[in-house]
């Protein structure tokens, strides 16, 4: 892995992490999100698992995959990507995975879809999840 991202996700907007050599270092307090944010995208985006107890790092059932797009009633309606990028650097080749969530609020279920780019496209490179002129300023439905 060489790069992770989360797009309208939980308390991300559009956050992008840095894997060194597969390997991220996340630092906070007892709380602040770590786990939650590595269960994001493991085992989320590779297995697309949204059941509850499989998003909280402690098994709870607490939270729906809806909190985590449409908060505690911040948001009415959110679509929402969760990505990894991985690269071989033998054959200097990126490819990227992802889901794609949209919830409605009062909606019966969460929309769910899955990408793959496998032409060496980046996101946030030359391959963007949203409206890039649509974003300037403003959060995205």
């Amino acid at each position: 892995m060489a790069r992770a991202g989360l797009f309208n996700f939980w308390c991300y907007e559009n956050e992008e992490f840095e894997l060194e050599a597969g390997r991220l270092i996340l630092r906070g307090t007892n709380g602040a999100g770590k786990s939650v944010t590595m269960q994001s995208f493991l085992p989320l985006v590779l297995d697309g698992d949204k059941r509850p107890h499989r998003l909280d790092p402690f098994g709870s059932r607490d939270r729906k995959i809806e909190y985590y797009l449409l908060g505690e009633g911040e948001h009415a309606g959110r679509i929402a990507y969760v990505w990894l990028e991985f690269y071989h650097a033998e054959k200097r080749l990126h490819k990227t995975i992802g889901i794609g969530l949209r919830a409605q609020k009062g909606a019966s279920s969460v929309q769910f879809w899955g990408f793959a780019l496998e032409d060496g496209r980046r996101v946030n490179r030359d391959f963007w999840l949203y409206d890039r002129e649509a974003y300037v300023g403003k959060v995205l439905y």
